[in-house]
């Protein structure tokens, strides 16, 4: 296996880099098939060793001994597989609880919130969807009064100097009692 090293000041071109991308791809390839080819033997292997060729040339009562043999052995297997994928369900549960107690010793960090011009309308319209229509108009929902006006009568307006005298009187009237 040969071993590239890239010079970092100079840059390689387009058609070696991609010479060099088809060569390592096809040494993984190569890797990949003779992994492939080792995991079929070693299974092979097992097989032989494990599951050795009943032998069928007896009587009728060999071959049923042989059937019993074959399903204790059937069951013994599945109860180890049961017992394995329990073993597993119960430490996937344990990476599990692991997992959150971290997240929860860590904390959860609040982002900070982005302030975001959006009118009442428009917020109602998100949260209840584009289907229901409401409006937060409330300045057209409060009802309309009109201010009467007082009208003075024009005969107490009348000459400003007039009013200033009569108050003089009153103050004259206060102080003297």
């Amino acid at each position: 296996m040969r071993l590239i090293v890239v010079n970092r000041g100079k840059k390689m071109t387009s058609s070696r880099r991609h010479h060099l991308k088809s060569l390592m791809l096809q040494i993984a390839a190569t890797w990949i098939e003779q992994e492939k080819k080792e995991i079929e033997e070693a299974k092979e292997a097992y097989m032989s060793q494990s599951c050795p060729e009943p032998d069928l040339s007896g009587d009728q009562a060999a071959l049923m001994e042989i059937c019993k043999k074959l399903h204790q052995a059937i069951d013994k297997i599945d109860d180890e597989r049961y017992d394995a994928e329990a073993k597993v369900s119960k430490t996937d549960k344990e990476i599990e609880d692991l997992k959150l107690k971290v997240v929860e010793l860590a904390g959860v960090k609040k982002p900070a919130l982005k302030k975001v011009r959006m009118s009442a309308d428009a917020m109602l319209q998100a949260l209840l969807g584009g289907k229901h229509k409401v409006t937060m108009d409330l300045r057209s929902n409060l009802k309309q009064v009109k201010k009467e006006v007082k009208e003075e009568p024009t005969e107490a307006v009348g000459d400003w100097r007039k009013n200033i005298e009569d108050k003089a009187d009153r103050k004259k009237m206060f102080e003297t009692s």
